[in-house]
């Protein structure tokens, strides 16, 4: 479905990535639209990173309360974001695309 997010939602793992990939997850977590935009503006007041909604989705995740894990590590990567989406986001909402 396309939105702000545009940097993920592949329908599959390349064949050549899940040997290398299975071993290493144990599980994935599906986030909303609107917790990808909550995690962007979490990053950007408390943390001062401007991530692209791509790059926030493992924040997202880590906060939704889906993963039960003691300990969390994220990768914050891209800052490819429009200005708009930005915009939106930081007004508390979700842009669509």
């Amino acid at each position: 479905q396309p939105s702000f997010v545009s940097g993920i939602g592949a329908p599959a793992v390349l064949p050549s990535m899940w040997p290398l990939l299975r071993d290493c997850v144990d599980e994935a977590v599906v986030v909303s639209s609107a917790e990808i935009a909550n995690a962007v503006r979490r990053l950007a007041f408390e943390a001062h990173i401007v991530a692209e909604g791509a790059g926030a989705v493992s924040v997202a995740a880590a906060l939704s309360g889906k993963i039960e894990a003691r300990h969390i590590a994220c990768v914050v990567s891209g800052g490819n974001i429009g200005r708009q989406a930005l915009s939106e986001i930081i007004a508390g909402g979700v842009p669509d695309r």
